[in-house]
């Protein structure tokens, strides 16, 4: 699918782009700072520098739209409406998290903001997203479900499962596969027999494309023309994004199957913030000075999460017994 029209970013709009991008780099940035303060462990899986992915889609979306990721998903909830203070209480294990400090990295949730998780079952999240797609379908809703999955998870065999059933039932599900080209430690290129991961939607016959991940006003454009086209045939979508991320898998990740210069040169030539920033300067609609501001008030917006999250006590030992299934 190709736009047929190119949707117009007004300055107001590219603006907040940046500003969300800022918040979402440093936010991460402060995150992995507190992870090697111990001020929280167990599993962290950092987005930093899959900023313009998460901000390009969650622009073309509606607040009721739903979403649900894997375990990379810190961002993506705040974008969704998670406030940052709810995700940094989260992932110190504290009460006043988003998941009442129960869920940490991999696991945030909202239904107020339709965020459904947060899944650390690598594609688990995807027959979930077909049965919430069946859910939308089943009640006539105008909404969409995005479900993110990183490359590696294209080659789970429950991805084929969901994908039919999408595809069977006529479910609005975008499925948006996150190429940061590294499922782990591994190159994609060894582990996956097609050149291109868009290509698993033609066996069953899905409509399908990619587009530059690293470049946000290219992803919104792109996938707002999909999520337009969605609302109107109620059918599912493939979209491989193709991104990058700068640290390793997790925190304990030292990515040293990466070359440095292949790293730097993301950095420097692709990075999704420097490029929106260069075109808010060459077309004047923003000062040095301003971008300056901008990136500040994002370290500001992460040094009070933090300290709300420090300030916030423990779940008491009795909520051990709270939202536990029994059968």
């Amino acid at each position: 699918m190709t736009a047929k029209k190119k949707a117009q970013l007004d300055k107001d709009t590219l603006v907040r782009m940046y500003k969300d991008m800022c918040l979402f780099r440093r936010f991460e940035e402060r995150v992995g700072l507190a992870y090697t303060k111990q001020k929280f462990s167990g599993f962290c899986h950092l987005h930093i520098g899959q900023e313009g992915l998460a901000v390009g889609v969650q622009y073309a979306l509606r607040p009721s739209d739903y979403m649900m990721s894997g375990y990379r998903s810190h961002t993506q909830a705040i974008g969704k409406g998670i406030s940052p203070r709810a995700v940094m209480a989260e992932l110190f294990g504290k009460v006043d998290g988003c998941c009442r400090g129960k869920g940490g990295s991999m696991h945030m949730f909202s239904k107020e903001h339709r965020f459904l998780g947060g899944h650390g079952i690598v594609g688990g999240q995807t027959p979930i997203a077909a049965g919430v797609g069946f859910r939308i379908r089943y009640s006539k809703e105008d909404d969409i479900c995005v479900c993110y999955m990183g490359d590696a998870a294209q080659n789970q065999g429950q991805f084929y499962e969901a994908l039919n059933m999408a595809a069977t039932w006529d479910l609005p599900v975008l499925f948006i596969i996150e190429n940061n080209r590294y499922g782990m430690g591994t190159d994609i290129r060894r582990t996956t027999s097609v050149d291109h991961l868009w290509k698993r939607a033609l066996a069953f016959d899905v409509a399908h494309s990619d587009v530059d991940g690293m470049n946000v006003i290219s992803t919104y454009e792109h996938v707002k023309s999909i999520v337009d086209q969605m609302r109107v045939d109620k059918k599912p979508y493939l979209l491989e994004a193709l991104t990058y991320r700068y640290r390793g898998h997790s925190v304990s990740d030292p990515g040293t199957y990466r070359t440095k210069e292949e790293v730097e040169d993301y950095q420097k030539n692709k990075d999704p913030i420097m490029q929106l920033e260069r075109y808010l300067l060459e077309q004047k609609l923003a000062t040095e000075e301003e971008l300056k501001s901008w990136d500040k008030a994002a370290k500001d917006i992460v040094n009070d999460a933090e300290a709300f999250a420090d300030a916030s006590p423990n779940p008491s030992v009795e909520e051990l017994w709270d939202h536990v299934l029994a059968l």
